[in-house]
């Protein structure tokens, strides 16, 4: 957990698929500690063809299947499912903006939003930001996208910085 606070996370992501991955990771997180999914991250990225929304998008039920038989991965067949249904609508998205980062940027007009947090109370869980794509992911077809989820996400992928103040990689990440 330390490795991935002090080396990634926060930090910005403009990869399709490296965004992707979160995007998976984060719904698979739902209910769950992050340490939890951190932990099966190797194993998800070789279940699931190291997020290549391509491959994922043509999974057929035999392979949501075998998937589901993997003690490597979370084995919730509504997450499963989700992985496999949001690679395709990320095809699409990637088809009508370029590329899902060009899509995922506008939610914070593109620059990543510097928060000034001072202790972890002060941490939302959902933001405005956070409530406007999870309603336009939704509405695209995603699923597993709510809004705490989309903020986890935005955390994550360095869309917003919400490292304390007090923390060496809020400095570094502005």
């Amino acid at each position: 957990m330390t490795a991935y606070h002090d080396e990634e996370w926060g930090v910005p992501v403009h990869d399709d698929r490296a965004l992707f991955e979160f995007l998976v990771l984060e719904g698979a997180q739902a209910g769950l500690s992050w340490s939890t999914i951190l932990n099966k991250r190797a194993n998800y990225r070789k279940a699931f063809d190291r997020f290549d929304p391509r491959k994922i998008a043509r999974y057929d039920e035999r392979k949501v299947a075998a998937l589901l038989e993997n003690p490597g991965i979370v084995r919730n067949r509504l997450k499963v499912v989700a992985a496999v249904k949001n690679a395709g609508v990320c095809l699409s998205v990637q088809k009508e903006f370029g590329s899902f980062d060009a899509y995922i940027c506008r939610f914070v007009n593109v620059n990543p939003l510097l928060h000034r947090w001072r202790r972890m109370e002060d941490v939302p869980a959902r933001t405005a930001e956070s409530d406007a794509m999870s309603e336009d992911l939704i509405e695209r077809g995603f699923t597993f996208v709510g809004s705490t989820i989309c903020y986890a996400f935005m955390q994550a992928t360095g869309m917003v910085n919400d490292h304390l103040v007090a923390c060496f990689r809020h400095a570094e990440l502005k």
